[in-house]
């Protein structure tokens, strides 16, 4: 078969999930700086990835080494939804990358954040494109060549851009009241630069699926892989090719794995290769193969989304035109900044999902609107997200003021918080010290106290020993008192001894001496 008369089927599913912001009150603005709600940001991403996106890529994988290449896909993944996976669900960033690496799935390029920058600024929507290129090489290890803009927003305009950018197709609507007589099955390219391939979505057949598969009060309810595939082959003579794009959540998520959607999905590329002369194909493969039938109009944007398939369902009351407005006028003074956590912040807040949830579209499309909506109404939507971007602005401002006025007040202020910072530091030194040297007192108090007992035991013998030191002199002292009184006896009767002969002795001498005279008396 010729390439000319090849027929194409192209499969596109959409990746992603937004960081839901928590219930952020009016008093917290200028305190509270962390705005998102982790446990249900992980709740999600962890439910969704076990009964969706980890079943669902192995059933791919099977598919693609059964088919040995000739079942291809695509897929885009926000760069919002890489972050969720690598803080909860790294397994099934790693499960993706397994994929690529099979070569028969392609990547597209998108915005990082999922936003409306394409309807702001063309500046602003290019940086993030290039922004999420960056990241799917590191993280996913695949450069796209062609792109998608989120919820399949297009225009003439935008689609330019894209040309410009080197990208070489879009995906997009087949809106009926862009393409009037035309149909989506076929390729056409970009009214300015016709470079750029334009792939239009059958949103029925895609609905038939997404939307309508486990619908028991559908006309063609159950949908089975051979009534599938047969419609598809059906088609083959009024069609080149056939875009079948919806999001990855539609498999054991929005279908449940219950209604079958798993089987289906397992069964219908056997069909369509064995059964139909169409052959599964990327965007890009799609895009190197046919030639456009002719230039696609499109002077205002469209998309995916609601039954009006326009900007509505995020720009279509006053609240959502006011969230909008605002968030972007702070775009400039965020691109001249260099503050990481202020950054990080604006990339999650130009999510689309934030004005998604503000739709008053409570009848037509109530029920999609309403699919993992955190809020109750859209007033709470509305309330809740300008909290938080007021709060934003006021750390913008401190970092990025608008005038010099504001950069003098910004820099006293800083001065002042430096200040405070240093007190309140220096306080909590002293506290800190204060609780050291309350606790070494108290450790010391018990060995002063033990030292204290020592003393007073040694004081004690010591005093014992001086008592019984006392008692031994008194013992001395009585015995030298004794033998005082002995010696003073033996004294007494030594000196009356002494005494006694002297005095006979001196009578002796004097009864000589008397003698003596008289002898000489008579002699003469």
């Amino acid at each position: 078969m010729s390439t000319a008369q090849k027929k194409a089927i192209c499969l596109y599913f959409q990746v992603h999930q937004p960081f839901r912001l928590r219930r952020y009150r009016f008093f917290e603005m200028g305190h509270e700086h962390y705005y998102y709600d982790d446990f249900m940001n992980e709740s999600i991403l962890r439910k969704i990835a076990s009964n969706c996106y980890l079943p669902a890529n192995a059933i791919l994988l099977e598919l693609i080494r059964k088919h040995k290449g000739k079942f291809r896909v695509t897929f885009s993944l926000t760069g919002i939804v890489i972050d969720q996976f690598r803080l909860y669900a790294p397994e099934v960033l790693d499960s993706f990358r397994e994929l690529a690496e099979t070569g028969c799935v392609e990547f597209l390029a998108e915005t990082n954040s999922h936003s409306l920058a394409s309807l702001m600024s063309r500046e602003r929507y290019e940086l993030q494109v290039r922004v999420h290129r960056d990241k799917m090489v590191e993280f996913i290890g695949y450069e796209p060549t062609s792109i998608r803009n989120t919820e399949l927003i297009y225009s003439d305009e935008i689609g330019s851009w894209m040309a410009e950018m080197g990208y070489k197709a879009v995906v997009t609507e087949g809106a009926k009241h862009i393409l009037g007589w035309k149909s989506p099955n076929f390729l056409y390219c970009n009214a300015i630069n016709p470079r750029l391939k334009v792939l239009l979505r059958n949103y029925t057949l895609s609905d038939d699926i997404a939307f309508r598969f486990s619908d028991k009060q559908w006309s063609s309810y159950p949908l089975t892989a051979e009534k599938y595939a047969s419609w598809i082959k059906g088609l083959a003579s009024s069609s080149e090719l056939v875009n079948i794009f919806m999001d990855y959540e539609t498999f054991g998520e929005h279908q449940k794995k219950d209604t079958g959607i798993f089987d289906f999905l397992r069964h219908f590329p056997d069909l369509i290769i064995r059964k139909t002369p169409f052959n599964f194909m990327t965007v890009s493969e799609v895009a190197d193969h046919y030639q456009p039938v002719s230039l696609l109009h499109v002077p205002s944007p469209i998309s995916w989304a609601d039954e009006e398939r326009d900007i509505t369902a995020w720009m279509g009351n006053e609240l959502q035109t006011a969230a909008v407005n605002k968030l972007y006028s702070l775009s400039d003074r965020v691109g001249r900044c260099n503050n990481e956590q202020l950054i990080r912040d604006w990339v999650y807040l130009q999510s689309s999902d934030h004005f998604y949830y503000m739709s008053t579209k409570f009848f037509s499309d109530g029920a999609v609107h309403a699919y993992f909506n955190p809020y109750e109404n859209p007033y709470q939507a509305f309330m809740n997200y300008m909290n938080v971007l007021s709060d934003f602005e006021i750390r913008l401002n401190s970092v990025c003021p608008l005038n010099l006025h504001d950069e003098e007040v910004n820099r006293l202020s800083t001065a002042i918080g430096d200040k405070e910072r240093t007190i309140r530091d220096l306080q909590d030194r002293l506290a800190r010290l204060e609780k050291v040297a309350a606790r070494a007192a108290k450790k010391k108090a018990p060995a002063a106290a033990a030292k204290s007992t020592t003393a007073g035991k040694k004081a004690s013998a010591a005093a014992a020993k001086s008592t019984t030191a006392g008692k031994k002199a008194s013992a001395a002292a009585a015995r030298s008192t004794t033998a005082g009184k002995k010696a003073s006896a033996a004294a007494g009767k030594t000196a009356g001894k002494l005494s006694g002969t002297r005095v006979a002795t001196a009578k002796k001498v004097t009864a000589t001496k008397t003698k003596t005279v008289k002898k000489k008396t008579g002699t003469r």
